[in-house]
């Protein structure tokens, strides 16, 4: 466990004296080494004490930035043990950085089926917009989801049934689970195991994370899907309004019934999935607001939007050989992430002759057959080392698919970006980048050699796009301490206090009617329609005497 860091300058001074004692007290040469060695082990041991960290991640894009988490635990001697399936696509069972507990279930993120739910995906996309085509969309995506809730449900179930496992991760003694809340499966666990729960999130179930956590008025908040800003228009709000409710209505419908009844055979029948939610001790939110638009936010709420982002380092030989032959027209990178490697060959063709009449050259990731249409000044790769391109002098242009992982490393390097969105909240994130003025996207149905062109030219050759980047870039970067680090000190914060139940509000313990002051407003109204009934028939009842008193007196 780790203890408070000032306690750690008491040790820290104490050893050096004794270090400096032995020298000048012991005679013998050995001794002398012995004591040393000694002070140094002791100092180092008071210096880092290990944290034991228990985590619960998502496969995919998500694992390679809680990757980069674990590795900074690592490098802080903490002992780290990763909750992966078998079939794990991205997670490997062994790893220098933590230990792994492999579980013998479907996770429902295995290469082959989630490839082909992506090109299936793709494929609904390069059809002619219309409201049933995205109906359609937003279908599939509930059906995946739906699936991969399932095989939580099987994960946890293939654990709370083992009771050696149950055991052993009681004996173990955690000091917290970090978890993706984009699937529940480590807020169950750490609800079970009574641990303090960490979560590296921007999406959950139930939304973009802040809805479950902040007040988020719709007036200016808006939601996933939509592609809004938060200046909206009146007929705008509306629909935000109506959105909202149709994702409450699809988490409650959809989402929470996977668990219900496994929360109340383990947990209690008084214990909701979405109380469980809010009863985090820390969200680190991946964001940052220079990318995000403005809302409200809560004390447990930590962001560190970018901290994977690190400066560039010198690229392999032959990329900066190529990099260094395009002159003084630079270059291009083109990558859609982690789930696209490659596109349909008739889209491929129309994207290579749309690069081959470029004077910048390009470096593309792309692992499909290779174009008749490609240039001469066009790179195929397998794989490239994104950051460091993205630092190099010589960039101009970062061609995306809108991951966030890809879009902060654009921002910290401030390179431009043409978005080609595809899935998930790709969109989204692009549109905040053209609201920011640092981006143009071209929607895949419409994608040829043609429009493609047009737009790489339109942000290669206006300046606005390359100096609102720079101007992100600087905003970015200039912060007390690296988000990484930021997101570091938290996680060993909740370490070493067991928690950080002062900074999380109690209010998802409040009945929906008094969160809302629903009673306090039924109240006052009826105390305010009582004063006004009281007040009118006395009133009447003043106005009834005069007026008898008056037929009196004539």
């Amino acid at each position: 466990m780790l203890s408070n860091p000032r306690n750690k300058f008491g040790w820290i001074i104490f050893m050096l004296r004794l270090c400096h004692w032995s020298k000048g007290h012991i005679k013998s040469t050995k001794m002398k080494n012995f004591w040393t060695w000694t002070c140094l082990f002791w100092l180092c041991a008071s210096v880092v004490q290990a944290g034991k960290v228990l985590v619960f991640p998502l496969d995919g894009s998500h694992w390679v930035n809680m990757k980069v988490i674990i590795e900074e635990l690592h490098s802080r001697n903490h002992q780290v043990t990763v909750i992966r399936h078998t079939d794990s696509w991205y997670i490997k069972e062994n790893s220098p950085f933590y230990r792994s507990i492999s579980l013998d279930v479907e996770s429902g993120y295995d290469k082959n089926s989630f490839s082909s739910y992506v090109i299936r995906l793709l494929e609904m996309q390069r059809e002619e917009y219309s409201p049933w085509k995205h109906l359609q969309m937003e279908m599939e995506q509930v059906k995946k989801a739906s699936e991969i809730h399932m095989k939580t449900r099987k994960t946890l179930e293939s654990i709370f049934e083992n009771k050696e496992m149950l055991q052993m991760l009681k004996n173990s003694k955690y000091d917290l689970i970090l978890t993706d809340p984009a699937i529940p499966g480590g807020i169950i666990l750490a609800h079970y195991l009574k641990l303090p729960l960490v979560f590296n999130v921007r999406w959950t179930p139930h939304g973009e994370g802040h809805f479950l956590i902040a007040p988020s008025p719709l007036s200016y908040v808006p939601l996933r899907g939509i592609e809004l800003s938060d200046q909206m228009s009146f007929f705008q709000r509306v629909l935000n309004v109506l959105i909202f409710c149709l994702f409450q209505y699809r988490s409650e419908k959809m989402v929470t019934p996977h668990y219900q009844d496994f929360i109340e055979k383990y947990l209690g029948s008084d214990v909701k999935l979405h109380s469980m939610y809010q009863a985090a001790d820390l969200w680190l939110m991946r964001v940052d607001f220079v990318f995000e638009f403005p809302r409200p936010t809560m004390p447990n709420v930590v962001y560190m939007g970018g901290f994977q982002c690190k400066p560039a380092k010198p690229l392999p030989d032959h990329l900066e050989e190529f990099v260094q032959s395009s002159g003084e027209h630079g270059f291009i990178i083109m990558s859609l992430g982690t789930l696209i490697a490659d596109l349909p060959a008739d889209l491929a063709e129309e994207i290579a002759a749309a690069f081959a009449e470029l004077p910048q050259k390009v470096i593309w990731r792309h692992r499909g057959s290779r174009p008749s249409t490609l240039g001469n000044n066009t790179l195929l790769v397998d794989w490239m080392p994104q950051n460091d391109l993205l630092g190099h002098p010589k960039i101009k242009l970062f061609v995306s698919h809108g991951g966030t992982n890809g879009i902060y490393e654009a921002i910290y390097h401030g390179v431009p970006v043409v978005g080609i969105p595809i899935i998930f909240d790709q969109a989204d994130n692009l549109s905040r980048l053209r609201a920011k003025g640092v981006a143009r996207t071209v929607e895949i149905s419409d994608l040829d050699k043609i429009n493609f062109q047009e737009t790489l030219q339109d942000v290669l050759n206006e300046p606005s796009y390359r100096m609102n980047m720079q101007k992100l870039s600087r905003l970015h970067r200039d912060t007390p301490m690296r988000p990484l680090d930021t997101a570091l000190f938290w996680i060993e914060f909740v370490m070493r206090h067991k928690g950080a139940a002062h900074l999380r509000t109690e209010s998802y313990k409040l009945p929906w009617y008094s969160y809302h002051s629903v009673d306090v407003m039924v109240f006052l109204l009826t105390a305010a329609g009582l004063l006004m009934f009281f007040t009118f028939g006395l009133l009447w009842l003043c106005f009834r005497l005069c007026f008898k008193s008056q037929q009196k007196h004539e």
